[in-house]
């Protein structure tokens, strides 16, 4: 095991290795990623199958097969067909506010659970639906999943890491969500060839199969040093369970912060009014803005709709599905070397990088797209490949930089005593965005055509600028001693410095 020693702010050690026991724990933790990763991915597969919109969307069946005059940007406009996708999110944006409740008082353990007896019961009515009912309701179930499980998951991983290796193991949500989507791509590929037409049931179904082992293995997931804290007063046990996590007896000094935030914590009655005080403005701007412009990145765009997206450029539906798989595959393998090096790189350097890579490459796309596709004629091959490259590009950009870091740095920039409202709040924002992006997206599609590279390019190019100027450096920081960063920020010490400073003295006094 991999030994190592994080330096705390106030000169203390905090000594541990990384266990077995942290890696088997936050493996079964991040499982709730792959079906976040597999529900979007599915959707968008199975949105394509022609059985399948014959069935539930038979107006976007009739436009795609017979409407020979519907520009090729427009054949699947349709509001019944983007509310099937972003059901999901308007739910997932309702649960989180009652999974920050339970993940306060019950524990990170709690929510994760239930998140995936939510994710089974959705799976099934998915996999059986008979009509578009059955179909929405079966998305909203998983989506309370995801609420549920999205809430808790990124600050279980926050909390179980070593602060060296926070980075690496909260990225491992990301990864997870990416092997979700590679696993969902290469199901639609196999079922779309199933004759008979019911292969897009499997497709559906198979979400019980993550939903089972992160159900089934929740109830033996220990609760976080950090969560557990705030529902005993027996130090002891904590003690117990943080020695067993960090794999040392010598764990005081992260004890005595653990406890110090939790004694904070408790004194906070009404965390969501609390987090709009000064003292919190950093990370209330920061868990409205990261996961706001982790949407308008775009990607999820190419996650729902990228099936759709290369049938518009002119592939067939199982070359279409093939090159979801090939953008999949590129979004893990990125999103792995990201788990790799954020924290030795930090947090700053892999978005500023990752986002002019994807500014640059949907430029291109969209100048690429304006110029060689019309609205009823479409790529050569060889043009269609160019932009698939491309996509690949921008996904790799995205894997390394805003897909890991959207979820890591709202987990780990709150204190103790407002964490669950801000992670709360951080989930929201994206279930929102995500909705608003997925509900209008085959509209914009429509009304834009190429131009909408360009718009989601300039929300890049502005998001850049943003870390650029506003976001600090969170490596390697102990969770409990973030407060660090604001008040030495060239522009947040202005609004928190003086405020945190009284704070510290009455603490040390």
């Amino acid at each position: 095991m991999a030994e190592g020693l994080v330096v705390a702010n106030d000169g203390e050690e905090y000594h541990g290795k990384l266990t077995c026991f942290v890696i088997l724990a936050c493996m079964m933790a991040a499982m709730g990623g792959v079906i976040f990763g597999y529900d979007i991915g599915i959707s968008g597969g199975v949105t394509s199958m022609e059985p399948f919109l014959k069935k539930f969307f038979h107006d976007v069946y009739i436009k795609m097969k017979e409407d020979k005059e519907l520009s090729n940007y427009c054949k699947f406009d349709s509001e019944l067909l983007t509310s099937f996708t972003s059901s999901l999110y308007v739910a997932g944006l309702f649960a989180t506010f009652v999974a920050s409740s339970v993940t306060r008082v019950y524990g990170r353990k709690a929510s994760i659970l239930l998140g995936g007896a939510n994710f089974l019961a959705g799976a099934a009515l998915g996999g059986a639906a008979s009509n578009i009912y059955m179909l929405i309701i079966g998305r909203v179930l998983l989506g309370v999943g995801v609420g549920f499980a999205n809430q808790a998951v990124p600050l279980y991983l926050s909390e179980m890491a070593p602060s060296k290796y926070r980075g690496g193991f909260n990225n491992s949500f990301q990864l997870s969500v990416g092997i979700g989507v590679l696993i969902a791509n290469l199901i639609n590929y196999g079922t779309e060839k199933v004759k008979g037409g019911w292969g897009w049931r499997v497709s559906l179904a198979m979400a019980a199969v993550p939903a089972s082992i992160l159900t089934l293995g929740a109830l033996f997931l220990p609760d976080t040093p950090n969560s557990l804290i705030q529902r005993t007063d027996d130090h002891e046990k904590v003690k117990r369970l943080l020695q067993r996590v960090r794999g040392t007896d010598d764990v005081q000094a992260e004890l005595d912060d653990i406890i110090l935030a939790s004694e904070i914590s408790k004194t906070i009655k009404h965390p969501f009014k609390n987090i709009l005080q000064r003292k919190y403005r950093p990370q209330l701007v920061m868990s409205v803005a990261i996961p706001f412009f982790q949407q308008v990145t775009g990607i999820n765009v190419i996650a729902f709709y990228a099936p759709i997206l290369f049938q518009t450029i002119g592939l067939g539906v199982s070359a279409s599905l093939l090159s979801s798989v090939v953008t999949g595959a590129v979004g893990i393998v990125t999103t792995g070397l990201s788990m790799l090096i954020v924290d030795k790189v930090g947090r700053r350097g892999l978005l500023i990088f990752g986002g002019i890579q994807m500014f640059v490459t949907q430029m291109i796309v969209g100048g690429l797209m304006g110029a060689k596709l019309g609205d009823h004629s479409g790529l050569s091959k060889g043009w269609a490949f160019v932009i698939l490259v491309l996509i690949c590009t921008y996904v790799a950009g995205f894997g390394l930089s805003w897909g890991p870091l959207g979820w890591l740095i709202p987990s780990e920039i709150f204190p103790l005593e407002i964490r669950s409202a801000g992670q709360s709040i951080s989930v929201s924002v994206n279930f929102l965005f995500t909705f608003l992006v997925g509900q209008t997206f085959l509209a914009m599609l429509c009304h834009f055509k190429f131009g909408i590279f360009f718009f989601f390019g300039v929300w890049v190019a502005i998001m850049t600028a943003f870390v650029y100027f506003f976001l600090p450096e969170t490596k390697n920081l102990p969770i409990e001693k973030m407060d660090r960063v604001w008040r030495e920020h060239w522009f947040w010490k202005r609004i928190v410095g003086e405020n945190n400073e009284v704070i510290i003295k009455e603490e040390e006094g």
